[in-house]
């Protein structure tokens, strides 16, 4: 699983750490990259780190025990493309096949069935391809009249197709002898795009399947809080805190341990809270929202948006298509009379509106 990158376009909120420990409804989006390969009986995992905040990784997953699996860390240090990462994964790997999944990109259902076909399958490589409306910002994939997988280009001006490049890549130890020989992208990466051509340019039997379920690629806001909309949508109501009476609980409400939801709140689901939270009287929590874990609403109105541990929020107006980073404050000043807000706010932050 690679945990590298910087994450600029996810700025403020990765000046403080990895993208892929942002939470989508209340989990790191990475934990769910690791529990989709846990799930497809993938119990040895390698980590490969990059030089932003590993120690953060290290701290939220240990050796793997508290997940079902046994992790092993690898320093890439800076992100000199997905196919270094793949190098060094060399003596891990030994020669048995394996697979490289992107600590960032989520696909519904997991990539159990893949696997499976893979484990069983004579190919030296397989791909996960899925239907975009933006192919030229991903590799895309050229099929012949036969539907054989005859090309891979990275973010094509004018793509052959819209099928993109999911990043989840099913690999043999046949791999490491074309990495070893590949040259730096004009971005100065090594490019896994470039060393599955070279497979396909040296007649190896490269396959692919296509995703039919949804695919996100969490690389922007934007990304994120879809993602987040997409999960909650399969939630399953549960009440493990407390709903005081006249409190109203509408659609599919999960609130966990120790939480409390006053009187006069107003939860309307899909909606996740998170532990040890207090949502008050006079504020309305509204569909595809996820409240984090020590989370005091005090005041406001909170729709489509994602609210990290620890924030605090009392507002007169209402926050929507927002994703408010940790340890973050979000108050009203009593002046003005907005009406509504759209934030990205990070770690540690004090907002007044």
């Amino acid at each position: 699983m690679l945990h590298g990158g910087y994450g600029t376009r996810l700025r403020p909120l990765t000046h403080t750490g990895p993208k892929q420990l942002i939470p989508i409804a209340n989990k790191p989006i990475s934990q769910y990259v690791l529990e989709s390969l846990r799930d497809a009986g993938i119990d040895d995992i390698a980590i490969i780190l990059g030089d932003f905040y590993p120690e953060k990784v290290r701290e939220h997953y240990g050796d793997g025990k508290k997940f079902g699996v046994k992790i092993t860390y690898l320093h890439q240090g800076k992100p000199l493309g997905i196919a270094h990462a793949v190098s060094l994964c060399r003596d891990f790997v030994g020669g048995e096949k394996f697979v490289v999944h992107l600590g960032d990109d989520l696909i519904r259902g997991g990539i159990k069935p893949f696997t499976e076909g893979f484990k069983t399958s004579n190919s030296d490589a397989m791909v996960l391809l899925c239907p975009v409306d933006n192919p030229q910002q991903f590799g895309v994939a050229q099929l012949d009249d036969d539907k054989k997988l005859v090309k891979l280009i990275e973010k094509p001006k004018k793509p052959p197709s819209n099928l993109a490049l999911v990043g989840v890549y099913f690999l043999t130890p046949e791999i490491f002898g074309v990495i070893k020989n590949l040259k730096p992208s004009w971005r100065g990466e090594l490019e896994i795009t470039e060393a599955l051509q070279e497979l396909l340019d040296r007649e190896k039997k490269v396959d692919y399947q296509i995703v039919d379920g949804w695919w996100k690629d969490t690389g922007t806001v934007e990304d994120i809080i879809e993602s987040n909309r997409l999960i909650l949508d399969e939630i399953k109501p549960e009440i493990r805190g407390k709903v005081e009476d006249s409190a109203s609980i509408q659609g599919r409400v999960f609130v966990d341990e120790n939480s409390v939801v006053k009187k006069g709140a107003i939860i309307r689901g899909p909606v996740v809270v998170g532990k040890n939270t207090t949502i008050s009287k006079g504020s309305y929590i509204g569909p595809y929202t996820s409240i984090g874990d020590n989370v005091l609403i005090e005041r406001g109105e909170i729709e489509n948006s994602i609210i990290m541990e620890n924030c605090r929020i009392n507002i007169d107006g209402r926050i929507t298509d927002s994703l408010i980073g940790p340890f973050s404050t979000t108050t009203t000043d009593h002046e003005t009379k907005p009406k509504g807000y759209r934030l990205v706010i990070g770690e540690r932050s004090k907002i007044i509106i």
